[in-house]
């Protein structure tokens, strides 16, 4: 997923970089909490955890323990994600087959999962496997259990694609991955809620924004905001 934050415009401030918004993402993340980072950006916020957090992060090749980014130098390339990235385990950690891994998913034990998108609807649907163009290889992954299973799905992105369109949407024009299933969007600009949950009935709620006003945020989405 892109972490390229979005280009100038009539706006003040900054969007927040890319460790900014990781540690946006790891800063609401409950001590306790078992956790699933998706792949790419996602994977930022385990650098950004407390080490005293008693988090739990899983990810679904089988790793129960995985620790923050390793050193280059220090990097075992036997010892990755589910994204194929180098990560380091803690003490404790265990590992299991994949199959016991996508239990954990189904089976409502993973607290938290952050996942990146190609879109999400202010209704919560998700779009984060296909980006629908001709030819291109469909690689789903266990995003569709991790969105239905997870006790809480939220996404982590960039608000607009590379040519400037929103992936916050009315309603999601490529293929689902889950439907209704996010709860919170963190992006460069703006934290919104989204779905079913949001406080007061509405379809999407704006947290906070980060050098764009809640006005400049509607016009850039073409959304009407609560």
């Amino acid at each position: 997923m892109s972490a390229e934050t979005i280009p100038s415009g009539p706006r003040s401030g900054s969007p927040l970089s890319k460790a900014e918004l990781a540690a946006r993402v790891a800063a609401d993340i409950e001590p306790g909490s078992y956790v699933n980072l998706g792949i790419g950006l996602p994977t930022l916020v385990a650098d950004h955890l407390p080490g005293d957090s008693g988090i739990t992060l899983h990810t679904e090749n089988g790793l129960l323990g995985m620790g923050p980014s390793p050193e280059p130098a220090d990097a075992d390339p036997e010892l990755i994600n589910a994204g194929k990235i180098p990560v380091t385990e803690l003490p404790g950690a265990s590992y299991f087959h994949q199959a016991d891994s996508f239990a954990m998913m189904r089976g409502g034990h993973i607290d938290v999962c952050v996942l990146g998108a190609f879109q999400v609807s202010t209704a919560g649907d998700l779009a984060n496997w296909s980006t629908g163009r001709p030819g291109a290889v469909p690689a789903v992954g266990g995003a569709m259990d991790l969105a239905v299973g997870a006790r809480r799905s939220v996404v982590m992105m960039t608000l607009l694609t590379k040519d400037g369109r929103p992936k916050l949407v009315p309603e999601c024009t490529l293929p689902l991955t889950g439907v209704g299933c996010v709860s919170r969007i963190y992006s460069d600009v703006a934290v919104i809620d989204v779905g079913p949950g949001v406080p007061g009935g509405g379809d999407a709620r704006v947290v906070e924004t980060y050098g764009i006003t809640h006005g400049e945020l509607e016009e850039l989405l073409g959304l009407r905001l609560g």
